[in-house]
């Protein structure tokens, strides 16, 4: 059977035999009647596990939207004038209430980018401010010893509303949820506590039940107390098809669910060797973008197999602490020691890809030099059949292959 890939803004085609072949994984089509706005207001007047929001809120009362930044996909701006009338509805005042925008370790935002993400509408009514950790309110320890520094706003308010879009994240298991308070309004302590627990085998994406990162995210949520959350699920175009409100686990759950229906596929097996691409331009602009589709990947293949990783990065590595991290390793394994010592934004990249490297060869197929390649612990191919020719001989003629060729947006789950 030939399959298309894509690279850049070109495709590949390869010739893979039908015996070898189990299966080409696409993402899902998700039915859903309601887009956007309407959405949105569906969800919030009909909460789950949650009284409606207008019921909770009490005019005087102090209200935090918390919501995240702008390296994050949620779209504020259509969420919130609806958010809006129905605190309004309440009798709650506009100068009661603040959208923080939630950090994490990112940087602050201009004043531009402000009234951008929270919409005209928001940016004009309400205050609109970033989450500052240097101004922090103590509220507790987790069980496993991250402390939950919080920050002033969100701390000191009456009410909490948390924000997000739900998608896999790669060691939390899923985004949204608790996560708007651990780690965007927490402290640099916090976030290197929490997030170096991704060495764990099961913090990984689609996870949620036994996930040590997702388990301490909400513990210290819990500490601070969420009363409301207003999550959504979007499509491949960045349009809300699905949104969840009311309480911060029990809504985030449906949430999560929702997103399975669109973007996990169960498969019978592993597979000796997955081939496994972002889907071109501008997905695979650099390797920091295309390791997501590396970290879907690595629930198809079997241990000692191999990942054929397709990706142009015609912009190199893509991040500098991540470039620091993978060039200065001596082998993959130092990146895991690393990690688990001094977490940083960038090398959890790198130690995310060395602990593929545990268990199967990443052949690299993209536009980058194939000597450095090399360096960074990769077999480098210039095209996908001849990173595939390697593969079957490394396996023997009767490998078992699996394709995604979109791999980012595609979480295989073994049966």
């Amino acid at each position: 059977m030939k399959v298309q890939l894509g690279i850049g803004t070109r495709t590949e085609e390869i010739d893979i035999p039908d015996r070898n072949l189990m299966e080409v994984l696409l993402p899902n089509v998700a039915e859903h009647e309601l887009t956007g706005a309407d959405e949105v207001r569906r969800a919030l007047a009909a909460p789950i596990g949650s009284a409606r929001l207008r019921d909770i809120v009490k005019p005087g009362e102090k209200i935090a939207v918390v919501t995240s930044d702008i390296t994050r996909p949620m779209p504020t701006y259509t969420v919130m004038p609806v958010l809006l009338d129905e605190l309004y509805s309440a009798g709650v005042k506009p100068e009661d209430i603040t959208l923080v925008f939630a950090l994490g370790s990112h940087r602050c935002h201009t004043e531009e980018e402000k009234q951008h993400l929270a919409g005209e509408r928001a940016y004009k009514e309400i205050r609109c401010i970033d989450g500052d950790i240097n101004d922090c309110v103590h509220m507790g320890t987790t069980s496993s010893g991250t402390p939950v520094d919080i920050v002033r706003p969100v701390a000191e308010a009456d009410r909490r509303i948390c924000l997000g879009n739900i998608e896999y994240h790669y060691f939390a298991g899923y985004s949204g949820g608790a996560k708007a308070i651990m780690p965007g309004v927490s402290t640099s302590a916090a976030i290197q506590a929490n997030h170096s627990m991704m060495v764990d085998e099961r913090a990984h994406a689609g996870n949620i039940s036994d996930n040590p990162v997702r388990k301490d995210i909400e513990e210290a949520a819990a500490l601070v107390g969420v009363d409301f959350i207003l999550n959504v699920v979007l499509d491949e175009h960045k349009q809300i098809v699905k949104a969840v409100a009311g309480d911060v686990t029990k809504a985030h759950r449906e949430g999560c669910a929702f997103l399975d229906t669109m973007y996990q596929k169960k498969i019978k097996s592993r597979a000796d060797i997955v081939i496994v691409s972002q889907g071109g331009a501008p997905k695979d602009l650099n390797l920091y973008q295309t390791q997501k589709a590396l970290d879907n990947a690595k629930h198809a293949v079997k241990d000692g197999g191999t990942v054929i990783l397709v990706g142009s990065c015609k912009e190199g590595l893509g991040n500098k602490v991540f470039e620091e991290w993978i060039t200065q390793a001596r082998e993959p394994h130092d990146l895991i020691t690393r990690v688990k010592a001094d977490f940083k934004l960038g090398g959890h990249k790198a130690a995310a890809i060395a602990m593929v490297m545990e268990h199967a060869e990443i052949c690299l197929v993209s536009d980058m030099d194939p000597d450095f390649v090399k360096t960074i612990f990769m077999v480098p191919f210039a095209d996908v059949q001849s990173a595939f020719n390697h593969a079957m001989e490394e396996h023997g003629k009767d490998a078992s292959v699996i394709v995604m060729p979109y791999g980012g947006s595609t979480l295989p789950r073994a049966e």
